[in-house]
């Protein structure tokens, strides 16, 4: 049985989506952007501010599954240019302890309402 996420300190869902969902112990989040929970407006201009915004709103979800950071197993990072790499990395590092999932991370050529980043993330649902 699927289990649909929804929690209101996350951006709602702007689309034909949810926030995520739990399958078999695992949380499928659907990728965030830098967006306010309430206003649904983007929150900075710069990589930092934008992913830390990101992290804030995995987290909301994180928290909605009653899992955390230390329980992702996957992230995908979609990055509007590849030169913020460096900044966007120190940030992301910030989520993890020792624990750090498998990742991906590439360049777009444009994401929702022209952010700078956006991530999903794949976690385990502990029991």
């Amino acid at each position: 049985m699927i289990k649909k996420i929804h929690t209101d300190r996350a951006p709602k869902a702007i689309g034909p989506y949810v926030q995520g969902n739990i399958y078999n112990g695992f949380l499928f989040a659907s990728g965030q952007v830098p967006l306010h929970p309430d206003s649904g407006e983007v929150i900075g201009n710069t990589i930092e501010e934008q992913t830390k915004q990101v992290l804030k709103n995995i987290q909301a979800i994180l928290d909605e599954a009653e899992t955390s950071f230390d329980q992702v197993i996957k992230t995908t990072c979609f990055l509007k240019d590849m030169n913020d790499f460096a900044a966007f990395n120190e940030i992301y590092a910030t989520a993890f302890n020792e624990h750090l999932p498998a990742r991906s991370a590439v360049e777009v050529a444009r994401l929702p309402k022209d952010v700078l980043i956006e991530i999903e993330v794949i976690a385990a649902v502990p029991d």
